[in-house]
C-alpha cells in the first residue's frame, strides 16, 4: 500500500473555505479518479499556528503505478486550479511513503 502525503499550511482568513471547498470538491474529484482506495485527513497538533492551520491528507494507493499515474496525468491540472482559486494563501508539500507493517 502506497500513501501520498499532502502537508498544507493554510491561511486562517481562507480557512474555512479552504476547507469547504477541500472536502466538498477537491478530494471527491481526486476519489473519483479510481487510483486511490481511500482517503484520510488530520490537523496537526502543537505546531505554530499563528501564520495558520497545518493539515495533512493522504490517499492511499494500491501500488506505486497509481501514483505515478496520478501524478503525471492529473496532479498538474488539480495544482494549477489550487493555485487560480487560493493564490499564495497557503504552502503545501508531498511525500510519498509505503505502508511497512
Amino acid at each position: 500500500m502506497i500513501v501520498f502525503n499532502n502537508t498544507i499550511k493554510i491561511d486562517p482568513f481562507i480557512e474555512e473555505a479552504w476547507l469547504q471547498w477541500l472536502i466538498q470538491e477537491h478530494i471527491p474529484e481526486i476519489m473519483a479518479l479510481g487510483l486511490f482506495t481511500e482517503w484520510k485527513m488530520f490537523r496537526l497538533l502543537e505546531q505554530d499556528d499563528t501564520e495558520g492551520m497545518t493539515f495533512v491528507i493522504q490517499y492511499f494507493a494500491p501500488s506505486l503505478e497509481n501514483y505515478y499515474q496520478f501524478t503525471e496525468e492529473f496532479a498538474p491540472a488539480l495544482q494549477r486550479r489550487s493555485f487560480d482559486k487560493w493564490g499564495d494563501r497557503f504552502i503545501a508539500f508531498r511525500t510519498i511513503m509505503e505502508v511497512v507493517h
